[in-house]
């Protein structure tokens, strides 16, 4: 079993890659560990509330991804600098699951995985 990690750049509803993270993400799951980080404009994806009129709720799809065991991280500048306060990782403003940790992590991530996947701009 090897481990997947996902780098996701852009914001949700700026572009199809949340989804297209996702359904990566939820295929690999199957048979991967899989590693998602949240960075720059991604870190608004699991911001609870959210209410979409023509697109996936991108909250939700990271959250059922969290709840199928993926590690779903953001980086905690890029959350700070748009409004997502964390309480030992926690933020009040997102939904279960996702974790506000360090960027150090992301490298982390990069350094155990077998495969990875950037989806940026």
């Amino acid at each position: 079993m090897g481990t997947l990690t996902i780098i996701l750049t852009d914001g949700p509803y700026i572009s199809q890659y949340a989804e297209m993270a996702y359904k990566i993400a939820k295929a690999a799951i199957r048979a991967h560990s899989v590693n998602v980080f949240l960075y720059l404009d991604a870190v608004h994806t699991p911001k609870a509330g959210q209410n979409p009129a023509f697109f996936a709720n991108a909250a939700e799809l990271f959250s059922e991804l969290a709840r199928l065991g993926a590690k779903v991280e953001a980086c905690p500048r890029c959350a700070t600098a748009r409004g997502y306060l964390s309480k030992e990782g926690i933020s009040r403003d997102y939904i279960d699951g996702i974790k506000i940790t360090s960027l150090y992590r992301m490298a982390e991530m990069l350094e155990e995985s077998d495969q990875v996947v950037t989806l940026a701009r």
